[in-house]
């Protein structure tokens, strides 16, 4: 028994993992397939805190995780195959480990980025491809760059390249965009964003130092070409991975998990979310950490509250 397990390993879950340790819970941490989280596909951070000259991200994740266990945190390598939160103690059933049962839980297992599936895709991860205009955009300074998308987040992100970029042109397999109307008008009245409509990407193009364009089919001529680019980003969505809960927590209507506003409890008591799992919004490391040391402490209180009964 357990008085509390965290899954995931990204800076929500180890910081929850940092505070509780210090607080002699001698948490249980469940890592999946991807220790470390998003993080540890990203090269260097440069708005984390205490940093000044930057960090890689691997490096800031095994930082994170050699705290924790400094202060008692354990770590088990497995993947959630099921969980039952009807009734305390919560039981979950990890792939190779069997089931562990605690008291409390703390949910930090992000949201995936959305990817094209074409090819030159993932493999340019970190050298020109990226899903996060804020954390990446300083890099592309005076670069001519894609987002692919058609939606606010997409427009969010070519507006917000634009301060870095001399051209972002937006490519979207329809003529017609997703985004709010209000969303579209601030993109279009940017000179700096050019438009790339019923086009389908293809391939990322690139070469020995990093990407060099994108390939895409005109949706209505069947014509191909290549948009020359020093970087795209992806802007077609996130997808919370909250598919092991199988509905037994409250989410809206995308997945993310809901919390009561200015806490990470859910709504059932004893569970709590952080990260990018509850957050549609920031999606920012600094975030995530923030509400790790939120879950924490809404854990410890909860466990005193059942020893003082």
């Amino acid at each position: 028994m357990y008085k509390s397990v965290i899954v995931g390993t990204g800076p929500a879950g180890l910081t929850a993992a940092i505070y509780l340790a210090r607080a002699n819970m001698n948490p249980l941490v469940i890592e999946g397939l991807e220790p470390g989280g998003q993080l540890t596909t990203t090269t260097e951070i440069e708005n984390y805190p205490g940093f000044p000259e930057g960090i890689m991200g691997p490096e800031l994740m095994d930082n994170m995780r050699k705290q924790a266990e400094r202060f008692g945190a354990t770590f088990v390598n497995g993947w959630v195959k099921t969980v039952d939160l009807e009734k305390r103690p919560f039981r979950l059933e990890v792939d190779g480990k069997g089931e562990i049962i605690t008291e409390t839980l703390i949910i930090s297992t992000g949201a995936s980025a959305k990817y094209l599936g074409i090819p030159g895709e993932t493999e340019n991860v970190g050298r020109g491809v990226s899903t996060c205009a804020t954390c990446d955009g300083f890099f592309f300074r005076n670069k001519e760059l894609i987002v692919v998308g058609g939606g606010d987040t997409a427009l969010e992100e070519a507006s917000f390249l634009t301060r870095f970029a001399s051209k972002v042109t937006v490519v979207h397999r329809r003529e017609e965009l997703r985004a709010s109307k209000i969303m579209q008008d601030r993109a279009r009245s940017n000179p700096k964003i050019d438009w790339a409509l019923s086009k389908t990407p293809l391939e990322v193009i690139a070469g020995e130092r990093g990407v060099t364009g994108l390939k895409v089919r005109n949706n209505v001529s069947g014509e191909e070409e290549i948009l020359d680019a020093g970087g795209v980003f992806v802007a077609i969505g996130h997808h919370p991975n909250t598919d092991f809960l199988k509905g037994q927590i409250e989410t809206d209507e995308n997945g993310y998990i809901v919390t009561v506003p200015g806490t990470s409890m859910t709504n059932i008591p004893g569970v709590f979310a952080s990260g990018d799992v509850q957050d549609t919004r920031y999606r920012q490391a600094i975030t995530a950490a923030g509400t790790g040391a939120m879950a924490a402490m809404d854990s410890e209180k909860f466990i005193d509250s059942l020893e003082n009964n």
